[in-house]
């Protein structure tokens, strides 16, 4: 209840703040006329802003790892994302071959052969917990793999959703310092600008 009231009340003191501080005109002005400031065209070209740019990186991105990041121009990261999810299923097809080694050795045991690869070496006991280990690791794989896939697609999606940012000279935030000489004192502030 009191944060709710402390929040009201900061609301309001900030609203009030800022509806009485409007001037018509600022002591920092010049005096210049509205009608004699002649704006260059070429500073104001823009980029236009395509919505649909960050759903179709990752729509791309999707479809094949790394179209995504070709589509944002961003070349470099395709090696990176294809080197994770490589890796990833590298290392799951590897485990998934080692347990099927020792899944069969084991199941040939079971059936009352003894000619499997590992007779001499390994007990029964041992061949279930190798199992055991493959499975895991194998699954672990799974994840990592499907985990690079996932990022990929954020990483298209953020990284074009940045390309868009407006980073521009008509949005600016500048410290200034102004002397008044009437007053005989200074004004230190922070202004932001806006021009549209």
């Amino acid at each position: 209840m009191l944060n709710k009231r402390f929040f009201i009340l900061l609301l309001c003191l900030f609203t009030a703040l800022f509806s009485f501080s409007q001037k018509d005109k600022d002591s920092t002005s010049i005096g210049l006329d509205k009608e004699l400031i002649i704006i260059d065209q070429e500073i104001l070209t823009r980029k236009e802003i395509d919505p649909l740019r960050p759903s179709k990186a990752a729509f791309y991105s999707a479809i094949l790892p790394g179209l995504g990041q070709a589509y944002n121009k961003k070349y470099w990261k395709i090696p990176i994302a294809w080197g994770f999810i490589g890796g990833g299923i590298y290392f799951y097809v590897r485990n998934d071959k080692q347990f099927d080694r020792y899944r069969n050795a084991y199941k040939r045991r079971l059936a009352g052969f003894k000619d499997d690869e590992f007779y001499e070496s390994i007990s029964d006991d041992g061949l279930i917990r190798a199992q055991d280990q493959f499975r895991r690791n194998k699954e672990v794989s799974l994840l990592f793999t499907l985990g690079f896939y996932a990022l990929n697609i954020i990483d298209a999606n953020v990284d074009a959703h940045l390309l868009q940012f407006n980073v521009d000279e008509n949005l600016s935030l500048s410290p200034h310092y102004q002397y008044n000489q009437m007053e005989n004192t200074s004004d230190l502030g922070l202004t932001v600008n806006f021009k549209f």
